[in-house]
């Protein structure tokens, strides 16, 4: 025989029912592991930063974050998995100036929107590049470096990190401002060039800091002169390459975490605050500083604003010079 149930025992299970409901969707987050996807090899510049940043950011949020490396193609597979990634804040992503500017600007058949498929969550820093020559080369500054290759146009060759590289813009746009033609030699990684620039099988190198450091400071390679807008603090008698005669270059290497484009906006904003404070920190700062990368934080429209001025900035040089694919 079936059994009845009162009107009023009916009520009451319905609202149990619907309390619980509302509280499982409630559920504060984060209330299970952060998945950081980097779109570049495990030991890379993109890589340490988001096992520094995701430590603390585990003791923060208290859910584990744990670095999913994703590479291929200077960052386009990877990043082309986080733009496909649910927006629900539980998959983030490291981005650099080649994942959002520079692959965009130089291959139109990526599998992202770099403007449309993310929303910036922090900046995190930068790093300089720095034009390094072979100790044969004879050339003590950045005018010497000119004039030499004015001398012998194309016959002064430097390294870069493939046809996508900020590299490869960065040497494009100081060619272009100075006046000069020079030989692109293209590898998979800095590494690689600086082993065959130590060689003396190339002349040149617009490296990042990270790579080339210890070799300057050992006397291996000699700097002319860095690439961002001020002198760099444990290299100040380095110049910065703008006041060496080429005002306003610029061309800095910066690291972002990001999320899909409709993650929540409330997530984001925390995300961006807790990084931001871990940014803060000395440790931090210091470990990034041993990477040769500058802490920088931002907020999310800030980085937005970072990203489209240095999207159009690229653009129009590639425009220009005639290498968009």
């Amino acid at each position: 025989m079936a059994l009845r149930t009162s009107p009023a025992l009916a009520l009451a299970l319905a609202v149990a029912s619907f309390s619980t409901s509302m509280s499982a969707e409630a559920a504060p987050w984060p209330d299970r592991p952060i998945h950081v996807i980097v779109p570049f090899p495990a030991g890379s510049a993109a890589d340490t930063v988001a096992r520094l940043i995701g430590s603390k950011l585990s003791e923060k949020l208290g859910q584990p974050v744990i670095v999913d490396d994703r590479e291929g193609a200077s960052g386009e597979l990877g990043t082309a998995q986080l733009a496909k990634s649910s927006a629900d804040g539980y998959t983030i992503g490291i981005a650099t100036t080649t994942t959002l500017v520079t692959v965009p600007v130089l291959n139109k058949r990526i599998r992202y929107n770099a403007l449309n498929d993310f929303v910036p969550i922090a900046m995190i820093g930068y790093s300089p590049f720095v034009l390094v020559v072979h100790p044969s080369v004879p050339a003590k500054s950045i005018q010497d470096y000119i004039a030499l290759a004015k001398t012998k146009p194309g016959g002064l060759s430097y390294s870069s990190e493939g046809e996508a590289s900020l590299a490869r813009l960065g040497a494009e746009l100081f060619s272009n401002m100075a006046g000069i033609k020079l030989t692109q030699i293209p590898y998979k990684s800095s590494t690689q060039g600086v082993i065959d620039l130590l060689a003396g099988r190339i002349d040149s190198q617009f490296g990042i800091l990270t790579t080339t450091q210890r070799y300057i400071k050992g006397g291996q390679l000699r700097a002319l002169g860095v690439t961002t807008s001020q002198r760099i603090p444990e290299f100040s008698t380095v110049p910065t390459i703008a006041e060496s005669g080429l005002p306003s270059y610029e061309a800095s290497l910066w690291f972002a975490v990001i999320a899909p484009a409709t993650t929540p906006q409330d997530i984001v904003d925390r995300l961006s605050t807790e990084i931001n404070k871990i940014l803060a920190q000395d440790d931090i700062k210091r470990a990034l500083f041993n990477q040769a990368i500058f802490a920088d934080p931002h907020t999310p429209a800030e980085v937005r604003a970072k990203f489209q001025s240095d999207l159009k900035k690229w653009t129009d040089l590639a425009t220009q010079a005639d290498f968009i694919h």
